[in-house]
């Protein structure tokens, strides 16, 4: 069975209709049971807790390919600059497959570093109602994209890209513009984290019909818990903060986009011995990092890369959460800061600004503009009474994120799309 595609969906005179017999074996129509094919590069400890509780389903199966590594070693970080493996099981809970990978120099960070030759054909073998695609910039990815459009199953593609800082003009959009619309032209359906990603998608001729709403999410649950509180308290006695002190908390890769330096300056710029800034993480900048931090030792706390079950502390350390990135594609610290009851300023250039962050819960200000971010900080820190009152806010504001929102928006994706290939067969 194939199909035709162009940017405005399908032409029905390219379709091959099907035989009951063969949507029955190809489907499982008679069983009314989906099965989801996830193809990502490796566990993502944002995603799998979806798929655990995916596989927990009665009316669904699972299987999650991975094309780079399934989580068992430790695997260097390019932005940490360090060796990684999780501290909370990530390839666990459902079913999974390790596809061969024969790239020379395997990983995320060139186009040629995820190359599996049985990619599709092993997808195809578990036969799946639909697939779903993480990211296309890497060969064996894209290929999957193109394959299983020329084959006529379903697929939904998941990126969080957006335009948040990037002008679409001159030849180089222009290109970018003409091979994105031909690549985008692939996908039965496009499952959209959130405004900015909307209209990236839009950007490229992606028709509304083609876009489904499925927000990134965080476990909730697992950030929530007030026996958090308290291991976070003698730990902020530990490191010498004052109760009285303010303190406002960075986690992430110390590299420049993400802005750690600027962090930094903006709590200098404040000039007050109550503040303290705290960063956490490892990267290229943390020698720059270190000697800042000695020159004014009261300011600032440097603390190691944290492992994952320890975040919930470490979010807990601080009043309130910072992330001044020139550009994320979403952010998904903001969200475990929330669901931790802390609430956040987050720069213009992080994707999940427009849908996450309010007034209720956070500040925004544009991206690398350290005055309008010291003056956030500033007014902050002279109200703990607001940011102690906020901290409610941003629990509830995180629980519109949560794990069941984004279950259930994939479920009605998977549905549709599959739906939409049976009325059109």
């Amino acid at each position: 069975m194939s199909f035709a595609r162009s940017g405005s969906g399908v032409s029905k005179t390219a379709i091959r209709v099907p035989s009951s017999e063969m949507l029955s074996k190809d489907f499982d129509l008679g069983r009314s049971r989906h099965r989801l094919a996830f193809i990502v590069s490796h566990p993502i400890q944002y995603y799998v807790p979806l798929y655990q509780r995916l596989a927990r389903r009665d009316d669904l199966s699972i299987k999650v390919f991975f094309t780079w590594h399934d989580g068992s070693v430790a695997k260097q970080d390019r932005g940490f600059g360090i060796p990684i493996v999780w501290d909370i099981p990530l390839n666990q809970g459902y079913d999974s497959e390790l596809v061969e990978n024969i790239s020379a120099d395997p990983g995320t960070h060139h186009f040629w570093g995820l190359r599996n030759p049985s990619l599709v054909d092993r997808v195809l073998a578990w036969r799946p109602t639909v697939t779903h695609i993480t990211g296309w910039a890497w060969r064996s990815h894209l290929h999957a994209i193109r394959s299983l459009a020329k084959a006529g199953r379903p697929t939904l593609f998941r990126g969080d890209s957006h335009l948040l800082n990037e002008s679409p003009s001159g030849p180089r959009w222009w290109l970018k513009q003409a091979v994105l619309k031909r690549i985008y032209s692939w996908p039965t359906a496009f499952l959209v984290t959130g405004q900015a990603n909307y209209e990236y998608y839009r950007a490229f001729g992606v028709r509304p019909e083609r876009l489904r709403i499925c927000p990134h999410s965080v476990d909730c649950e697992r950030f929530s818990g007030s026996i958090h509180e308290g291991e976070a308290q003698r730990w902020r006695h530990e490191l010498n903060i004052k109760d009285d002190q303010t303190v406002f908390l960075f986690a992430g890769k110390f590299d420049r986009n993400k802005e750690p330096i600027g962090f930094m300056n903006a709590v200098l710029g404040l000039q007050d011995p109550n503040v303290v800034g705290i960063l956490v993480g490892d990267g290229p900048l943390q020698a720059e990092i270190n000697l800042l931090a000695e020159s004014k030792p009261q300011a600032f706390r440097i603390l190691p890369f944290q492992n994952q079950s320890r975040m919930p502390v470490v979010y807990r350390l601080a009043d309130a959460f910072v992330m001044p990135s020139h550009s994320e594609t979403w952010g998904l610290a903001v969200n475990e800061a929330l669901a931790c009851g802390r609430p956040v300023i987050v720069s213009n250039g992080v994707g999940c600004a427009p849908d996450v962050v309010d007034s209720t819960c956070g500040q925004l200000y544009p991206a690398g503009d350290q005055w309008r971010l010291t003056d956030a900080l500033r007014s902050w820190s002279q109200d703990k009474g607001h940011l102690q009152h906020m901290r409610k806010a941003a629990a509830s504001r995180a629980c519109l994120f949560d794990l069941p929102r984004t279950e259930a928006s994939l479920m009605d994706a998977v549905e549709s799309v599959s739906q939409q290939l049976i009325t059109a067969s």
